[in-house]
């Protein structure tokens, strides 16, 4: 990961292990996994589905400085999740714009994205596309990720704020 920051993913164990992208892509050198809260890096950007503000590439100067975390949970207990600890780290809660799912449990849904997805969807708009596909390459179905979201994903990227991306992700909506 030339350059860019390393993912930070926070692991809740409550999905099946065997189907784990986070946990695969610790295995494979792609992520740091933790597994309680007091470890979250502080400031830096959180991948929350329920924040009201959208990832963009105005985020990239704290990107840079303070990293990226996502949390590993289950879609099902995903707002009690966020809700428990959103405010307790001052991290910079930001959603991803909607993308289609690629990887085979949640395939074809908007924005019920793995771990993985969201992670390489996050460094593609922040400007980290080659890091991006190179987390996708642990899976067969992670090219397959890009080349359905190519469009949008290029797209975000090219916008300047979150105000745009929202503006923007109508468009593939």
């Amino acid at each position: 990961m030339k350059g860019a920051p390393y993912p930070v993913i926070l692991h809740l164990s409550q999905d099946d292990p065997k189907k784990c992208s986070a946990r695969k892509m610790a295995r494979m050198g792609k992520a740091r996994l933790i597994t309680r809260m007091e470890q979250l890096p502080y400031g830096s950007i959180l991948l929350d589905p329920f924040s009201g503000t959208a990832l963009s590439p105005a985020d990239r100067e704290l990107f840079l400085h303070r990293g990226i975390v996502a949390v590993d949970c289950s879609w099902k207990e995903a707002e009690s999740v966020f809700d428990s600890f959103r405010d307790r780290h001052r991290m910079q809660g930001r959603t991803l714009p909607m993308l289609l799912a690629s990887n085979p449990t949640k395939f074809g849904r908007w924005g019920e994205l793995s771990t993985l997805e969201a992670l390489a969807a996050a460094y593609f708009i922040l400007g980290e596309r080659e890091t991006a596909s190179d987390m996708l390459s642990i899976y067969t179905w992670g090219v397959r990720f890009l080349e359905t979201n190519i469009e949008p994903l290029e797209a975000y990227a090219d916008c300047r704020d979150s105000a745009e991306v929202v503006k923007v992700q109508h468009e593939f909506i």
